[in-house]
């Protein structure tokens, strides 16, 4: 083989590694040793800290057995991110249980967190704010073992022996590993959150908080100026599935329609996405679906409620109507949906206010993916809307739709 052609692949083999290991911290910033892209983001731990840097202003540290990629979320209002099924008590019980593994030893049982966290919940600043929490209802045992598992699937704690559904039932508990280094790496500000200032006033809100810990270091002069822009609009292009322009203010509008061609380009070269451009604004696709959080379409009852909405609306807004859909009229077409894949979806779908549960698991995907926007129990649909069209349905087995009975 000519040396040339030896220098290219090796070039393109490189090229390939980066991009997998890229693809492997956006989708997983937090990373275990364990992780199959780890070694990768170790041999080119050098080329992504740069790169990360340069494109959005994030740093990336890579240790012997992790690695932590400190995202700075571009919006800290978007509620329809999270870890699954978690509401304002989980959250505020992960917080807790953070807090209680970082006094523990190097183990810890379930049960002993869970005495722990109700200990923890005797803070006055807690109580004022109506959080209360025992163990003595099966709902928030199965809270306390909802973190536990987010915990083992971020690689802080590993269960040594036991099981979490025992002590569900109160039949019995679980041993964990404390992973300290991982624990450290849990939170992805510069400062910790009891050296910023907003958190010692008494009346700060949690938007001040929010605000204060996902801080950038105030831009300097005109250079600084346009790098934070760019910053800004780079992280929105990776963390959203869509950047409208009406989305934006003044100067990032105007330095985004200057520049979205070549950072677009960019980022989609290095990441192996495809970049679209419209009128209303820009998206990074990702073919592969793996850097996704909502997928459409999927099979399912809710995924294909889903799909049956959004072209609904897409229909509406094709037509020229450009103003709010009521609640109402969604529920309605929930109904008749129901009524009409009666024996595809699952039973539960057909029973007496089932339309209520499919609308708001199909409103919930659709504002996810940026496709709608709701307000005042009215749904807005976005222009992105428009590229969902069905076509003649085709079912192959019975069991196609039925996969979430």
């Amino acid at each position: 083989m000519p040396e040339a052609a030896v220098i290219d692949a090796r070039t393109r083999e490189i090229d390939e590694q980066r991009q997998r290991a890229l693809r492997a911290l956006l989708a997983r910033p937090l990373m275990t040793a364990d992780e199959r892209a780890f070694s990768l983001v170790r041999a080119h731990a050098d080329y992504l800290r740069t790169w990360f840097a340069r494109e959005c202003g994030w740093v990336l540290r890579v240790e012997r057995g992790h690695a932590r990629l400190a995202k700075r979320p571009a919006d800290v209002d978007d509620a329809t991110r999270g870890a699954p099924e978690f509401n304002r008590n989980r959250y505020i019980l992960l917080c807790l249980a953070l807090a209680v593994l970082e006094r523990e030893d190097v183990q810890i049982t379930l049960a002993r967190l869970g005495e722990r966290l109700m200990v923890e919940a005797l803070d006055p600043q807690l109580a004022a704010r109506g959080f209360v929490f025992a163990l003595d209802r099966q709902t928030e045992r199965r809270d306390l073992v909802a973190v536990c598992r987010l915990l083992l699937a971020l690689g802080i704690i590993t269960r040594v022996a036991g099981d979490e559904a025992a002590y569900i039932n109160q039949s019995g508990d679980a041993l964990y590993d404390i992973h300290r280094p991982m624990l450290a790496a849990v939170l992805a500000g510069d400062r910790g959150p009891s050296a910023l200032a907003e958190t010692q006033a008494e009346d700060a809100s949690l938007e001040a908080w929010l605000a204060a810990l996902t801080a950038d270091t105030p831009a300097e002069g005109e250079d600084g100026r346009r790098t934070a822009l760019r910053h800004r609009l780079s992280r929105r292009l990776l963390d959203d599935p869509l950047l409208y322009l009406d989305d934006l203010n003044a100067d990032e509008r105007e330095y985004f329609l200057n520049q979205r061609g070549p950072m677009g380009r960019r980022l989609a070269e290095a990441i192996g996405l495809t970049a679209e451009h419209r009128a209303e604004g820009s998206a990074l696709v990702d073919t592969r679906g793996e850097l996704t959080d909502v997928s459409l379409p999927q099979q399912g009852t809710d995924p294909h409620a889903t799909l049956l909405l959004a072209e609904f609306l897409a229909e509406r807004l094709r037509a020229g109507h450009t103003g709010p859909v009521p609640e109402a009229e969604i529920l309605a077409f929930m109904r008749d949906a129901a009524r009409a894949h009666r024996k595809y979806w699952r039973k539960a779908a057909q029973e007496s206010g089932a339309e209520r549960v499919l609308a708001a698991a199909a409103l919930e995907r659709l504002e996810a993916l940026r496709l709608i926007r709701r307000a005042d129990q009215t749904i807005e649909p976005q222009p992105a809307i428009c590229r969902f069209r069905l076509g003649e349905a085709r079912v192959t087995k019975q069991t196609d739709l039925l996969s979430d009975l």
